[in-house]
């Protein structure tokens, strides 16, 4: 057997097994197994954050390749300082996805800088534009990332909408991969991305709508109506895809780490979810409206 595909196997089982354990109550009740009342899920959920962010803004700073000048050095006290904020409002409970306008100002600042990737490239080839798209880019989702589960000390609960975020991401991921293998055609992007075509994108959206309605049948306890929730994931996750390779091919990098091995990088594995995760958050907050 293929020894790289052994150890993409390895890493990929070892990969959704952590994400399975710090987005679900299942890892805290296996620590607390060993060693009873040693840790609540939620803080299992916001340490797997906190090193993705970590390992996330690194690979960006390498991707990016900063110059000799200061820009470098402000981007860990930048992106740390909007986590502490989003990490205070974690543990204070105080998401309640009310329209408020930083919130919505940040979110669209993910849209802006999404936009300056692909019309307006140059402006991240100077050290500024480049401090600033990390911040944006990597800082903001996954302090967002942050308000999508509920909790209770209470009564040790831990909500299940992150998880099956990632569920619907592989699922799309998978089944856009499946289709346009045997069925596509009409490339998406050539340019960017080779293989992914219009059939695939189609194939990923419908089969994910389906998963999302068993998802909303099943789970009605969740946050949101989860067939809009999978449409939308279905929808901008190729575009997550998209975003990186794009970024990987401005700056000349085929890969943005080797943390996961035969993977690539976190910003490989967790492009569609740092797109998806502003768009559903966004999506909560107008749900309320509605």
């Amino acid at each position: 057997m293929d020894k790289n595909l052994i150890q993409r196997t390895i890493s990929g089982i070892a990969y959704v097994a952590i994400i399975i354990l710090c987005t679900t109550p299942i890892g805290a009740q296996l620590i607390n197994t060993i060693s009873p009342g040693l840790i609540k899920q939620q803080y299992l959920y916001h340490g797997l954050i906190s090193l993705l962010l970590v390992v996330g803004s690194w690979e960006c700073i390498k991707i990016m390749k900063f110059g000799k000048g200061y820009e470098k050095w402000v981007v860990f006290p930048l992106v740390i300082f909007i986590f502490y904020i989003f990490s205070k409002r974690y543990f204070n409970h105080d998401f309640f996805f009310d329209f408020r306008l930083s919130e919505i100002l940040a979110l669209a600042l993910i849209g802006i800088a999404v936009v300056t990737l692909f019309k307006y490239p140059n402006e991240l080839y100077y050290d500024s534009g480049k401090l600033i798209f990390t911040v944006i880019y990597v800082a903001l989702p996954f302090s967002f990332a942050l308000g999508l589960p509920k909790f209770s000390s209470y009564d040790n609960t831990f909500s299940l909408e992150v998880l099956f975020l990632f569920v619907l991401i592989w699922s799309s991921d998978t089944f856009a991969y499946l289709v346009g293998k045997f069925f596509g055609k009409h490339k998406m992007a050539p340019k960017i991305s080779p293989k992914k075509t219009w059939e695939g994108y189609a194939g990923g959206v419908v089969l994910t709508l389906v998963l999302s309605y068993f998802i909303e049948h099943y789970q009605p306890e969740l946050r949101g109506n989860w067939m809009i929730v999978g449409f939308l994931v279905a929808a901008f996750a190729p575009l997550g895809d998209l975003v990186e390779s794009q970024l990987k091919r401005n700056f000349g990098v085929k890969d943005s780490g080797n943390i996961i091995p035969g993977h690539g990088g976190v910003l490989d594995r967790l492009d569609s979810f740092i797109i998806c995760v502003p768009v559903v958050y966004l999506y909560f907050i107008l749900e309320k409206f509605i």
